[in-house]
């Protein structure tokens, strides 16, 4: 299901995680699948915090590049990219993935 994302040029890797940080799907190599939980607790408490429900995505610029983590009913995709210039790009492909876009 994940594997076009590879060929986003910029990509690196992908993990589908489900609500209890299990991986349902993983593509490419490398994926850091230990910020996803804490992803989930900063996006919950901005929630909570804004009083809104839904959220699109959550950018992390981290040491090895950045990584997007958006919600696909009650999992997370994590895609990793080699630079923040690519954002847009990596954006489109993962809407068109999920059927958001």
């Amino acid at each position: 299901m994940i594997a076009p994302l590879l060929d986003v040029r910029g990509v690196r890797h992908a993990a589908l995680v489900d609500a209890r940080g299990a991986v349902v799907t993983a593509v490419g190599e490398g994926a850091d699948l230990g910020v996803v939980g804490p992803g989930r607790a900063v996006i919950g408490s901005l929630q909570a915090a804004l009083g809104q429900g839904q959220w699109q995505d959550l950018l992390l610029d981290v040491d090895g590049g950045p990584l997007l983590l958006t919600p696909h009913g009650d999992q997370i995709l994590l895609t990793a990219f080699d630079d923040v210039a690519n954002l847009g790009r990596v954006r489109f492909a993962v809407r068109r993935l999920l059927g958001q876009g």
